[in-house]
């Protein structure tokens, strides 16, 4: 067999043999030039942050929250993260806070932190272990038309059956629609980027939830916890 045949079966069979894992995370899409890309390539250095959402300050309770400033002078940005615990609904007694640099070409890095170390149990919760999107829980309050101190269990929020959350990316594009089940559970499998979750008005409840923005890392799952008003007062 002549060496040019040779050459080429070795060309078709390395071919056939398909191209080598790569075991390196692919990485996200640069230069970073908005706040949204700037948080995502946060948490897809610190998956732990994957169902982190922007601070609300009109929020009651909102123990993990991002915000994005840009850095004055090197197109860059510094992303704030607050993770809190214990208490929430009163503050929280203990948190733990980063200043990250987010570099144009994507680089992050910890200017500072502060705060005790973050327990397992503090974390954005991963919904969906395995699988990259958003779930959560959707319930309605007050129940009760007083609410009392301690807090009576019978009057905790109900979870809301049926709600439909619209879910759409940067550009403004519905691309997942999902229904909550009977116990106020909801998933939509979403490839990693940025959304906003709309929930839609629920029949019998007159308070519908603000629009929330989240940023998905791939891999990771965000959790959102929405709530409806049911007008009992």
């Amino acid at each position: 067999m002549s060496r040019l045949v040779l050459a080429a079966l070795l060309l078709v069979l390395v071919g056939c043999a398909g191209p080598a894992t790569d075991p390196t995370p692919t990485p996200l899409p640069v230069p970073v030039t908005t706040p949204e890309a700037a948080v995502a390539q946060v948490i897809h250095a610190e998956k732990r942050l994957s169902g982190i959402a922007p601070h609300n300050p009109d929020a009651i309770g909102q123990a993990a929250w991002y915000e994005v400033a840009p850095a004055s002078g090197v197109g860059a940005f510094v992303v704030t993260v607050r993770v809190g615990w214990g208490d929430c609904e009163a503050g929280c007694t203990d948190e733990h806070v980063w200043h990250y640099a987010v570099a144009p070409d994507g680089a992050v890095s910890v200017v500072s932190e502060s705060g005790v170390a973050v327990p397992d149990d503090a974390w954005p919760d991963p919904l969906g272990a395995g699988r990259t999107g958003i779930g959560g829980v959707v319930t309605a309050g007050p129940v009760c038309p007083v609410e009392k101190n301690p807090p009576d269990p019978r009057c905790a929020p109900r979870p809301v059956d049926g709600a439909i959350l619209v879910v759409r990316n940067a550009t403004g594009t519905e691309v997942a629609r999902v229904t909550t089940t009977a116990d106020g559970t909801f998933f939509a499998e979403l490839p990693g980027g940025f959304y906003v979750v709309m929930p839609q008005p629920a029949k019998g409840l007159l308070g519908t939830p603000d629009p929330q923005s989240v940023t998905v890392a791939d891999g990771a799952a965000v959790r959102l916890d929405l709530s409806y008003d049911t007008g009992i007062r």
